[in-house]
């Protein structure tokens, strides 16, 4: 598998696979994109052919609009795959990326991986030009920051 069109961040949370992806899936409100914007959940019907719609909303009144697409793969705390290249009912829309989550157990925690692969490298340019790089970091630091706070639960 190519990763020339991908972009990609990772890092080890000091919190066990099943905390991480319980946060993942129930707080992505608290995570999801970087403060002090925020995100609404819209829908999440994790499984194949589920609908993925997230909201995103800006300090200033920013407003992304739903960013909806389908989920292609679930395997329940290990990986999930997504695209926006189909909307629900698998209606199909201008592709921009299909996002890889990963969860691996490592050592006393999790190493969690978040992927952006891209149509072209056109997309790719787009997307780091848009701020891949600080906003995919900052939500993953969010994520662990949530990770290694939460109490077990």
């Amino acid at each position: 598998m190519s990763s020339e069109h991908e972009l990609s961040v990772t890092c080890h949370i000091a919190a066990p696979r099943e905390r991480v992806w319980k946060m993942w899936v129930d707080r992505k409100e608290d995570w999801f994109c970087p403060k002090p914007w925020r995100a609404e959940v819209i829908e999440e019907d994790l499984r194949p052919g589920g609908r993925s719609a997230v909201r995103m909303f800006g300090p200033d009144g920013e407003d992304t609009g739903p960013m909806e697409g389908v989920f292609l793969e679930v395997v329940l705390g290990e990986t999930v795959v997504t695209t926006d290249a189909y909307a629900s009912g698998w209606v199909p829309q201008t592709p921009f990326l299909t996002a890889i989550w990963q969860f691996v157990d490592e050592g006393e925690g999790t190493r969690f991986t978040a992927t952006a692969r891209h149509w072209d490298a056109e997309a790719k340019a787009k997307h780091e030009t848009m701020g891949f790089h600080p906003g995919w970091d900052q939500m993953m630091a969010q994520l662990q920051a949530l990770c290694e706070a939460a109490t077990v639960e």
